[in-house]
């Protein structure tokens, strides 16, 4: 399952039934896990590690050296889940500094021509459309999409179950289960269908829609706002999950001074 035509480092950790083609390219600290297709023209650099059954497609690189003027060399990782799918011409940066990682989570689906900055955090089951850019330092939930072309400028987080519309670009961060929309980038509504899809009641919903409208059609500060979301809104883990990632921003929140 392995070509002969590979440039495969002989320190490098191969897991069981694993295939990688031709002209792929891997280095020392290496490691790739059970069940994982490596397509031709991928390039697995060191500080790579790569769980079970994903799939890496042509000119991809994994583990590339950081964009980041403070890179001095370290040994530092990219640390990749189970049952990703990479699509062509993705790059992927390790950390910075020895003791950081940049970390993909498992059930994640990046398209072809998208890139994920040094140190940034991605969770689980993430759609990232063709062409997304995604800064350093970043912070990504679970079950977000991100459609084509997408920047998200270093720093910033996506709470889980968002949605960003092509072509946005945001600096602040992106509360979970909205959608985001237009430049500048603009609060859009609750993400209503993605939320129904993970089996959310209407109820629910409507109780995260009356949170949003406080934070963002209320005429008071985003935290007087949690506050009130507190006081007025009654309780559930989807409430708890959108009143902590507010009170957590350092960049903010779109939409919102």
């Amino acid at each position: 399952m392995i070509s002969e035509r590979a440039e495969i480092s002989p320190k490098a950790k191969i897991g069981q039934n694993v295939t990688i083609y031709p002209f792929a390219y891997i280095e020392d600290d290496v490691v790739i896990g059970d069940d994982c297709v490596i397509y031709p023209y991928v390039s697995v650099m060191n500080g790579t590690r790569l769980g079970r059954g994903n799939k890496v497609f042509q000119n991809t690189v994994l583990g590339a050296v950081p964009q980041d003027f403070n890179y001095r060399g370290d040994a530092s990782q990219l640390i990749i889940g189970d049952e990703n799918v990479i699509r062509e011409n993705v790059v992927i940066n390790r950390a910075t500094f020895s003791d950081g990682r940049t970390v993909i989570g498992n059930r994640n689906f990046l398209m072809e021509g998208v890139h994920v900055s040094h140190d940034t955090k991605i969770g689980n089951v993430n759609v990232f459309g063709y062409g997304t850019k995604i800064g350093g330092d970043c912070e990504i939930g679970d079950r977000v999409i991100f459609s084509s072309g997408v920047i998200a400028n270093p720093g910033a987080r996506v709470g889980d179950a968002a949605m960003i519309q092509a072509g946005s670009r945001f600096s602040k961060d992106i509360p979970p289960f909205i959608v985001a929309t237009d430049n500048p980038v603009r609060y859009g509504g609750v993400n209503k269908v993605i939320l129904q899809n993970y089996g959310v009641s209407d109820k629910v919903i409507a109780h995260i829609a009356n949170a949003y409208r406080l934070v963002f059609h209320g005429q008071t500060s985003v935290f007087d706002a949690v506050m009130q979301i507190e006081q007025q809104v009654p309780d559930g883990k989807e409430v708890r999950n959108i009143i902590e990632f507010i009170r957590a921003t350092k960049l903010g929140i779109i939409g919102k001074m």
